[in-house]
């Protein structure tokens, strides 16, 4: 017997509550932007700027043990990774410790990274110190440009693929679908505290590919119905393809959270905010692509006949469509 996490023929209509789904989304988004402009993020070493010191021992690297053996410095924000660097031989062990800038500094203390030093050296005397930086607030304030350049980069790419591969009408809506799961999941991370990194960035650009993959299928499949039932009224056509598709949506997202819980729940606090973001993203996501995409397409209206030009419903490029 399959399993079926949604019946194979469902007759749901999504649109019932279509003013209610886009008026709670609305309140929402303002309430994100709100959170983010009185709260703000909470920015981690990649943002705020901090020291760098990279370390070097004969031992195998415990993240654990180098984070107790620092704990008690008082440091703030601190983060641990085990790196590979092919300029040292395969029996040498290299961790990156990353450390926010102190209040007051651009940078950490010399006598600081005095005490790390020794803190560390607890666990191996041998161990050496081969690379100690600074990232400045100069350098973190360009990081924060670029990020934002990056995200509004992946949107526009999407916002014109979408145009060429369908119709405007349908590039408006996935694009709404994708500023509301970017501005939820900001405000998710504003409201929470939540250290905000590059590893955040990387997990926004995730998430919009991921909600843009769902938004294609359903799209895919509303032009499909299109073109084959020209007298039903377009909401009734937008439902049957929602509901054609909801099964493998449905099933999509659940596996995909089922690793994305596992991840979060074992993979440690190095991940655990990438991993945040992807679950957050995977659940608004999935409810954009399905009540927010398909809301906008309802009230742009779209063209019923590919057979004839119409300019008044978009470009003619979705017509030779495969």
């Amino acid at each position: 017997m399959r399993l079926r996490l949604v019946p194979a023929d469902t007759r749901w209509d999504f649109f019932r509550y279509a003013r209610i789904t886009m008026m709670g989304s609305a309140v929402a988004m303002a309430l994100s932007i709100l959170l983010m402009l009185v709260l703000g993020l909470n920015y981690g070493i990649d943002f705020r700027g901090g020291t760098i010191i990279r370390t070097l021992s004969k031992l195998p690297v415990d993240v654990g043990e180098y984070r107790s053996a620092v704990s008690g410095l008082d440091l703030g924000d601190v983060a641990i990774s085990q790196v590979y660097d092919i300029s040292f031989g395969p029996e040498e062990n290299v961790a990156q410790i990353r450390i926010e800038a102190q209040a007051g500094d651009e940078a950490v203390a010399a006598d600081t990274v005095r005490l790390i030093e020794e803190a560390l050296r607890n666990l191996d005397p041998d161990m050496k110190f081969p690379l100690v930086e600074s990232v400045g607030p100069k350098v973190s304030g360009e990081l924060i440009q670029k990020a934002v350049l990056a995200v509004f980069a992946a949107i526009a790419a999407v916002l014109f693929y979408i145009w060429v591969r369908f119709e405007w009408q349908f590039s408006l809506g996935a694009v709404a679908a994708l500023v509301h799961d970017v501005v939820l999941t900001l405000g998710i991370f504003s409201a929470l505290q939540i250290k905000f990194d590059l590893a955040i960035i990387a997990a926004l650009l995730t998430i919009v590919g991921y909600s843009l993959n769902d938004t294609v299928v359903v799209f895919d499949r509303v032009r499909e119905n299109l073109r084959r039932m020209k007298k039903p009224a377009l909401r009734e056509v937008l439902n049957l393809s929602i509901n054609s598709t909801l099964s493998r949506t449905v099933m999509t997202s659940v596996t995909t959270l089922i690793a994305l819980l596992a991840l979060f729940v074992f993979g440690g606090d190095v991940i655990r905010g990438f991993v945040f973001a992807m679950i957050w993203g995977v659940i608004v996501g999935t409810y954009s692509s399905v009540f927010i995409a398909s809301s906008m397409l309802l009230r742009l209206g779209v063209k019923r006949d590919w057979s004839k030009p119409d300019k008044g419903s978009g470009t003619k490029f979705s017509s030779n469509a495969t």
